[in-house]
């Protein structure tokens, strides 16, 4: 948070946070922010604790809003994986009961989700804002696309014929990636009505995409969100 940091605690008092601070709280809390994905028993146990103990909990980046990366797992088949892993018996999140990397909704009710890998600093700060005056916090539901056209960046897509996808992807990150020239490669997950079946066409008949990199540009960071599901397989 930088020089915003130092304003921020005279207003808020962080009870846990292990890493930065020596004494440690275990609630109740007013707000939860909880960052990483479901992929231990152990980890939906303090999960669902923490649920308990905070009136407002908050999905702190992709891996708790929809699985990012590491939700590819999925997909990947045990003889695939266990060229990596060649003792299953020792990892606790491929043992029967958890076959799945999980987003934090699909276990307890998420207040807000703050999308991003990671989050933006301005987005975090108007969620702690928000939960200090007693308001919902204003996060934006429109395509990266229109943070482009706000920056007056030529389109990547219709220009050039490079796979973005910033067509389906909820603004918020500021068009980081498009600004300097690179695609959108979709880390803030999907928009409120993204069309992922019509993006996908124009990745193959516009960009020459296979249905097998379609499936990876839609599974990289948000495959196991409902908005994604039919591209991502």
């Amino acid at each position: 948070m930088e020089e915003e940091f130092l304003d921020l605690l005279k207003n808020v008092e962080i009870s846990y946070f292990v890493m930065a601070k020596r004494e440690n709280h275990e609630g109740p809390y007013d707000a939860a922010f909880i960052e990483g994905s479901v992929s231990t028993p152990r980890e939906l146990n303090e999960l669902r604790e923490l649920r308990i103990r905070s009136k407002t909990l908050v999905a702190f980046g992709d891996c708790a809003c929809s699985g990012c990366v590491p939700s590819i797992l999925n997909w990947i088949p045990p003889a695939v994986s266990a060229r990596v892993y060649e003792n299953f018996s020792l990892i606790h999140s491929k043992k029967e009961s958890f076959q799945r990397v999980t987003p934090l909704r699909d276990f307890v009710e998420v207040d807000v989700e703050l999308r991003g890998c990671p989050p933006r600093r301005e987005l975090i700060l108007e969620v702690l804002k928000s939960l200090l005056i007693g308001r919902k916090p204003g996060l934006k539901k429109y395509s990266v696309c229109m943070e482009c056209k706000m920056k007056e960046n030529v389109g990547l897509l219709t220009s050039e014929k490079r796979p973005g996808m910033g067509p389906v992807t909820q603004a918020g990150c500021g068009a980081i990636c498009p600004t300097v020239g690179r695609v959108c490669e979709g880390c803030y997950g999907p928009m409120s009505d993204a069309n992922a079946p019509s993006l996908a066409r124009e990745f193959m008949e516009l960009c020459g995409l296979s249905k097998d990199d379609v499936v990876q540009k839609f599974r990289k960071y948000a495959g196991l969100d409902s908005k994604f599901e039919g591209e991502a397989g």
